[in-house]
């Protein structure tokens, strides 16, 4: 059996599990709708009132919005085995038991469980992208199509890449660090905006060092026909692909260097 064969398998079992219980799942899906809409209706609330931020329109943002709140979880969907990788197996020893399969322990991860929940983030940030495109003028759909699918992809590397660097950070220190979640809820709330209303030195970090912004303001910015350098933000999103491929050496020496427990 392939990989991709075996994480269906994973994904199928998980899925099954979860919807044993409808009722239970229903109201997840409810609460974490509506948390995730009142943070778009904050800003609904400041645009009604203002107008512009900048020159920035409510319509705009609501693609910078829509765009990171769907990258952000098709990440939590298939990521949950990395995010809760210090707590559910360093600290309980069940991580020996991955090392023992003939499998890539990344591939086993990613298959720990498959969590619909974020799937009620998915269908806001949809909904509010959707929105976006009607409110303002892009470019035309063979160009914005693929583009989008693009940054999307983009997106979901960058943001595995990040929980896969906090799961590599527990061999040190046991339990996941909340500091990261600076780069994962963090980042969502930062790519909600467009990020020339940052500072300077904040754009750069989050564009450069950290990809965030290759691999949701730029693109968006080429989508809109608003791009200084439209190449360039057209490749923009592979930042994510490289900064995802980064984290995965990392975690590899750090499963090289990992002492067991001996449970």
């Amino acid at each position: 059996m392939n990989g991709f064969a075996l994480w269906r398998r994973y994904a199928r079992a998980s899925l099954s599990g979860q919807m044993r219980y409808p009722g239970a799942f229903l109201m997840q899906m409810a609460g974490h709708l509506a948390t995730t809409l009142m943070g778009f209706a904050a800003i609904w609330v400041l645009f009604h009132r203002f107008g512009t931020v900048r020159g920035w329109t409510v319509g705009q943002v609501a693609l910078f919005y829509g765009l990171v709140n769907i990258q952000f979880a098709l990440t939590e969907t298939i990521g949950y085995g990395f995010e809760r990788f210090g707590d559910d197996f360093l600290r309980t020893g069940a991580f020996d038991r991955l090392l023992l399969r003939p499998r890539w322990t990344v591939l086993q991860l990613l298959g720990h469980q498959f969590r619909l929940r974020p799937l009620a983030r998915l269908a806001q940030g949809a909904a509010i992208l959707a929105l976006g495109l009607a409110l303002t003028p892009v470019r035309p759909l063979p160009f914005t199509l693929p583009m989008m699918l693009w940054a999307i992809a983009g997106g979901v590397a960058f943001f595995l890449g990040v929980l896969i660097g906090q799961a590599a950070l527990s061999f040190r220190t046991i339990e996941s660090l909340e500091i990261v979640n600076v780069l994962t809820y963090g980042g969502v709330e930062a790519g909600q905006y467009p990020f020339d209303l940052y500072a300077r030195w904040f754009r750069r970090l989050m564009t450069y060092a950290i990809p965030l912004g290759a691999v949701s303001y730029e693109p968006m910015l080429a989508i809109m026909g608003r791009s200084p350098h439209p190449m360039a933000a057209t490749l923009a999103p592979a930042a994510g692909f490289a900064f995802l491929a980064i984290m995965l050496l990392y975690w590899q020496v750090a499963v090289r260097r990992h002492a067991s427990t001996g449970s």
